[in-house]
């Protein structure tokens, strides 16, 4: 290793907190070459605040809880996920419940069902959830339109339900827990394609290119007479 990059690493932040009875420790080094996706390189900043974020929340990381994102000149983006904001909730004594569903358009009217199931002929216009607390007279409720989140790509197109359900589920919980969760989005939230995915997607488009491009035999194959004579099935 190069003496003057062994002296950086030296000198870089290094973070150890505990979540759940396991060690975590985070440095630059290990968010750059495990926790971060994407073809960008993330500044110094990004990498501070990662950490932090994952600290004071006690996120692990390494179980897939924490990610950051960049891609090129655009801003770095650190995803969570939905059950990491779950658990976290979960934790809060006040915590008494998470209700969720679809807004539809079924048969001309609006209506709003619990879950993710819904019918052929039903238009998604949205989701719904509400979260419950003990100190709370009436639930905290989100309510989040499918246009705004639904950009035609990788699993939305598979999963469109289930995907705006979950948006719907971690604004109700951040609005909830603001202390707890104000500061963690997920990827559904951020907009940010399935990479593994887009990853798969490529690569067949380059094998398929490969195949098209191949260059075809071009000198003819000459065809005996007896060749002509066992393909004539009028003789047969």
């Amino acid at each position: 290793m190069n003496t003057a990059v062994a002296k950086q690493e030296e000198k870089s932040p290094k973070v150890t907190y505990n979540v759940a009875g396991q060690d975590i420790t985070l440095t630059y080094k290990i968010i750059r070459d495990y926790l971060t996706k994407g073809n960008g390189q993330v500044s110094d900043q990004d990498l501070m605040q990662f950490m932090s974020i994952c600290k004071f929340n006690q996120l692990n990381p390494f179980l897939n809880e924490a990610y950051l994102i960049k891609f090129g000149s655009q801003p770095a983006q650190m995803i969570v996920s939905k059950e990491a904001l779950m658990k976290r909730a979960e934790a809060n004594d006040k915590y008494e419940g998470i209700r969720a569903g679809l807004i539809l358009l079924r048969e001309g009217k609006i209506a709003e069902v619990e879950g993710a199931f819904y019918l052929k002929d039903d238009e998604i216009l949205g989701a719904w959830a509400e979260v419950y607390r003990t100190d709370r007279k009436f639930p905290i409720v989100a309510k989040v339109p499918l246009s705004e989140y639904d950009k035609k790509q990788s699993t939305w197109n598979e999963k469109r339900a289930t995907m705006i359900t979950k948006v719907a589920k971690v604004q109700a919980l951040r609005d909830a827990f603001p202390a707890q969760l104000g500061a963690m989005f997920t990827s559904e939230e951020q907009g940010v394609v399935d990479i593994e995915a887009e990853e798969i997607t490529t690569a067949r488009k380059t094998i398929s290119t490969e195949v098209i491009t191949q260059e075809e035999p071009t000198e003819e194959i000459p065809v005996t007479e007896q060749q002509t004579e066992e393909l004539d099935f009028n003789a047969l």
